[in-house]
Formats: C-alpha cells, sequence, structure tokens
C-alpha cells in the first residue's frame, strides 16, 4: 500500500497569498527564508534560500475541536505547485525524526498511534497506521516544534 500524501489544500494557498488571515485573523508575515528548517505545506518542498515565504497560523481540520490543532507554518510566498501524491515529499526527509498521529473520520486522535520516529522507519510506520481500518488520515509533524507538516491517506 502506497500512501498518498497532501499538504494545504491550493485554494488555501492562493487564498493566503492573496491576503487572507490565518486562523488568528491575522495577516500572513512576509519572511525570507534561509533555506534550512522552511518547508512550505503546499509544495511540500524547502522554501529556498532568498525566497520569499510566508508564516501564518494553520488548523488543517474542519471545525473546532479539542483535537483540531493549530501552529505555524511556512507557505512559499510565490505560486508553487503540490506535490506528486504518491512520491515521498522533500519535507518528510529533512528531520531527523517526526510526530505522527493517527486520526478517526471524525478527525479525533485514536490513542495509541502517536509516535515519534526516526525519519528512515516514517514511511513504514505511516503505512503500518493506515492498515488499521478506523484510521481516516495520518497527520506529519515536526517532532521539535509540533507544526503540522502534512497528512497521509489510503489510496482510493
Amino acid at each position: 500500500m502506497t500512501p498518498i500524501f497532501s499538504g494545504m489544500p491550493t485554494v488555501e494557498a492562493q487564498a493566503f497569498r492573496q491576503g487572507a488571515k490565518d486562523v488568528y485573523g491575522n495577516p500572513p508575515e512576509h519572511q525570507i527564508s534561509s533555506g534550512v528548517g522552511v518547508p512550505c505545506r503546499h509544495c511540500l518542498k524547502i522554501v529556498p534560500k532568498g525566497a520569499g515565504v510566508l508564516v501564518l497560523a494553520y488548523r488543517p481540520f474542519d471545525g473546532l475541536h479539542p483535537y483540531a490543532e493549530t501552529g505555524p507554518i511556512f507557505l512559499c510566498a510565490d505560486s508553487c505547485a503540490a506535490p506528486e501524491q504518491d512520491v515521498l515529499p522533500d519535507v518528510l526527509t529533512a528531520s531527523p525524526q517526526y510526530l505522527i498521529k493517527g486520526y478517526t473520520e471524525d478527525q479525533r486522535i485514536k490513542y495509541g498511534t502517536g509516535a515519534i520516529v526516526p525519519k528512515e522507519e516514517a514511511t513504514t510506520k505511516i503505512k503500518e497506521l493506515l492498515q488499521q481500518s478506523d484510521l481516516a488520515f495520518v497527520d506529519i509533524r515536526s517532532a521539535s516544534n509540533n507544526c503540522w507538516l502534512m497528512r497521509a491517506q489510503r489510496q482510493s
């Protein structure tokens, strides 16, 4: 089973680039990428050094509930392409470890699925979790900063 990886939907990324406010009602902050540790949540690549980057608060869930985590994310300031969904995204190879959690259809964490996993084991852990029929998706976060990176789902 090959997981399908996705970042922020293109329509949301375009809205933020056009000045939409983040989940806290603030406009995205404009910065210049250092080229290190600046993963775009749309194209799932590291924003190149010297390129513009937006920083904003993001919540990748449909509504407000206790498990709807919000955190800071980076987004290419210029338009970028969504990744090939069945290819391991660049950002999943940038850090030594990741926080991986499984969620049910109602977007609640399934207890016992959360783990900090070395990058070499991340894909295996994601595939293992997606074998559980009661999980709808797996979110991948930064293990050091808890920032949301991307989502993995089963191929339909």
